[in-house]
């Protein structure tokens, strides 16, 4: 399959429509911000919040046009031409119906809550049906359409530490864009459509609407949403890597290979070591590389 497409084809967002639509009064987001290029949205999003705190409340958003030295796992490059793709960071600082912080253990359960939102977002509006790879990828038929990335931002004041999600969904990288076999686009998924202004829309609202009710149970990954199912139940339901037999990579050169069968109360992946049959949790932050074992 050869696609082409230029840069003349892939339109441009349009902040006054994003805006009008997603911040506040009318809608959940308290800022959005479109620039044309950046090293790393997820970088200058994080800076801001701790220079300026006060003016990147819960739900400030960065998007941009054409992002240069945005960074995956384990500082892995990731560029894309112009337009071709959603690069968007979304600042959260998450507290209950009270007001109260959400306990800082729950906060490995966000990146994997954006990676869900943007599934079920794409889903609805493209008929493209990705699935999650713990712990951070979206892949269509094992091929890696997006990925997710969060960070801490401390707080200086003595509050809890903000957390910055990023993701970066490819939407009309043809064949010849691809930065690697493995990876792939809306575009090349047929999807029913690959504008990203209606893409992010739809995004940011399903994200918004997620973490709010992640929020109202104050974290517990196990507690029912309402509708229904924790996140971890949600979470589950769409990730590939839960009964597949995997290779997790640790620092170090040490390796688990076993199966996994569940993620943890805080979004550890527990896997039955195929040597001792016992089981081990591992957290994204212990992983290098987790991959199928080979048979």
């Amino acid at each position: 399959m050869h696609l082409h497409y230029s840069s003349m084809e892939r339109p441009p967002l349009e902040p006054e429509r994003l805006q009008s639509r997603l911040v506040a009064p009318e809608g959940p987001l308290a800022r959005l911000d479109v620039v044309a290029e950046t090293g790393s949205t997820n970088t200058d999003l994080a800076d801001a919040a701790r220079l300026v705190p006060s003016q990147y409340p819960d739900l400030s958003v960065l998007t941009a046009e054409l992002q240069t030295a945005g960074r995956g796992r384990l500082g892995r490059a990731w560029q894309a031409p112009e337009r071709s793709s959603l690069f968007v960071s979304v600042l959260l600082r998450p507290v209950n119906a009270e007001g109260r912080p959400l306990p800082t253990q729950s906060y490995g359960w966000l990146s994997l809550l954006a990676a869900l939102s943007l599934t079920k977002s794409v889903a609805a509006r493209t008929g493209v049906e990705p699935r999650l790879k713990w712990p951070n990828d979206v892949l269509v038929d094992g091929r890696k359409l997006a990925g997710v990335l969060a960070q801490l931002v401390p707080e200086t004041s003595g509050n809890p530490p903000a957390v910055v999600v990023g993701t970066g969904l490819n939407v009309s990288l043809t064949d010849e864009d691809q930065p690697v076999p493995t990876a792939t686009s809306l575009l090349m998924e047929y999807a029913s459509t690959t504008d990203r202004n209606v893409l992010l829309q739809d995004y940011l609202l399903q994200l918004a609407e997620d973490y709010r009710a992640f929020c109202s149970v104050d974290g517990d990954a196990l507690a029912p949403w309402p509708g229904g199912g924790s996140l971890r139940e949600r979470v589950a339901g769409r990730m590939l890597t839960l009964g597949q037999q995997v290779r997790a990579e640790l620092p170090g050169g040490g390796q688990l290979t076993g199966r996994a069968v569940e993620l943890d109360a805080y979004g550890g992946l527990v896997v039955v070591d195929a040597e001792a049959g016992e089981r081990r949790t591992v957290t994204a932050a212990d992983v290098v590389h987790l991959r199928p074992a080979q048979a």
